[in-house]
């Protein structure tokens, strides 16, 4: 099946677009964090979702849409880029749609599906309100609207190393707790719920990290570090990063996960 959809079709929004897309073929081989993330988003939903329909939101290479059409929905998975769909549709097959679009323009009437859900997608928004508008205009009422991002303090570590080691921004600003409940409220709906957790992966070095990040198309998260990084400044990164937060010969990557939760 072919993806339907049309993309706002900004700078910024065709190099989110490029840098997922070129992560796409190796992308479930450093998605651990990402797989652990939707399992949370799960437990928010019910064991049966047979009949609803539900739209997957950044659906990337398919992880949760599979979850979803498991569970007996039927899904319609959106992604930015079409590189992800061919992922998604490889894992999925014909069990779900697909469809090129943008979160913050949703190509689908009012009033659509039963669930809208996206996880850790909505965070390369420029403004959470608009993403969140569109998820609950697509929405039935009597439906539900969730979602994962980033908040601030994820990646902390990394960005205090990166500090150390020059001036430019090699790490996203996550939105705080406060933006994403004012976003919530701008949604203008009867209830809503956010939840934090925290999240901390270990890993060997901070190379291991740069690399896991690459490898979900987040090369740089979302940062505006100028041209190449220079393998010098690599290498004093690893020095700093090992400095400052070693412990047990490990290095932590801290993540700080809001769950929110719509009911419309």
């Amino acid at each position: 099946m072919g993806s339907n959809g049309v993309l706002i079709a900004t700078p910024e929004k065709q190099a989110i677009a490029s840098a997922f897309g070129r992560a796409a073929s190796n992308y479930d081989q450093h998605a651990r964090f990402q797989r652990d993330v939707v399992e949370k988003l799960l437990e928010r939903l019910p064991a049966s979702l047979i009949g609803k329909q539900i739209l997957d939101v950044g659906c990337g290479t398919g992880y949760l849409t599979e979850k979803l059409l498991r569970r007996g929905a039927e899904v319609v998975a959106l992604d930015l880029s079409d590189k992800m769909l061919d992922q998604a549709r490889l894992r999925c097959g014909k069990q779900a749609n697909y469809y090129l679009g943008d979160a913050e323009a949703l190509p689908f009437a009012d009033d659509s599906f039963d669930y809208v859900v996206s996880s850790l997608a909505l965070q390369w928004c420029e403004d959470l309100s608009v993403p969140i508008r569109e998820s609950t205009r697509v929405c039935k009422v009597g439906g539900h609207v969730l979602f994962s991002t980033l908040a601030e303090g994820s990646l902390d570590e990394l960005k205090q190393a990166w500090s150390y080691v020059d001036q430019y921004q090699h790490v996203k600003q996550f939105v705080s707790e406060k933006a994403i409940k004012i976003a919530l409220a701008q949604s203008k709906c009867d209830g809503s719920q956010v939840d934090l957790a925290k999240m901390t992966y270990w890993y060997h070095s901070a190379f291991e990290l740069m690399k896991d990040l690459k490898g979900i198309g987040a090369t740089q998260i979302g940062g505006r570090s100028q041209g190449l990084t220079k393998k010098s400044s690599l290498v004093k990164l690893e020095q700093v990063y090992q400095q400052l937060f070693q412990s047990n010969l490990k290095l932590p990557a801290t993540y700080q996960v809001c769950l929110g939760l719509i009911k419309k």
